[in-house]
């Protein structure tokens, strides 16, 4: 099997990390990776933003509020745990990457495209941080469409729309998945 298809075939979504720093270099590298994706008139619509420990306290509120409302939509007896998972889910990540596509509200067939841009785009960033050992998750969580998130990270919600927190870090073990067969996904038509 080449390189690139070991690659494509071993990659999985990472959800323990090591405390082990990611290198700016390693980063720069997969942001490079993200800046070549194909993207239909060039429009380039994507913006990666890597949240520092100062806009990650900035964005506690906005964690323990949707936490608790989450665990009191669930049931669950222990708020202070879904609140805790939540917080270390944002301080205790290695690298956190806020993920979004430009918007374009006159135009939603550009819009639509941008957004598989942007997809691709954060696709190979994540490919080549995996080339690198480094492992990544993509969240799409409730966070990301909170108008709170928008207003601390100072993302104009008019320009731009969150398509995930990627979460960075090397792993502290590969899940095992067993992904569908080809012949569960392909189809011949006549």
């Amino acid at each position: 099997m080449s390189i690139v298809q070991d690659l494509l075939n071993s990659r999985r979504s990472i959800y323990h990390f090591t405390d082990q720093n990611v290198k700016l270099t390693d980063l720069d590298k997969a942001f490079k990776a993200a800046s070549n994706a194909p993207c239909h008139k060039q429009t380039h619509p994507w913006n990666y933003y890597v949240l520092g420990e100062k806009t990650r306290k900035k964005l506690l509120p906005t964690v323990i509020s949707l936490a608790k409302i989450k665990a009191k939509n669930n049931n669950e007896e222990d708020t202070m745990s879904s609140v805790n998972r939540a917080i270390s889910k944002i301080m205790d990540i290695p690298v956190i990457i806020v993920v979004t596509a430009k918007l374009s509200p006159e135009d939603l067939f550009r819009e639509q495209e941008d957004y598989a841009a942007t997809v691709c785009s954060l696709h190979n960033l994540v490919l080549s941080l995996w080339d690198m050992g480094i492992g990544s998750q993509w969240s799409t969580g409730g966070i990301t469409r909170s108008s709170m998130t928008y207003d601390r990270l100072e993302i104009n919600i008019k320009l731009e729309k969150i398509i995930g927190f990627l979460k960075v870090g090397y792993p502290q073990k590969i899940p095992k998945k067993q992904k569908k067969e080809v012949s569960e996904i392909r189809k011949f038509l006549p």
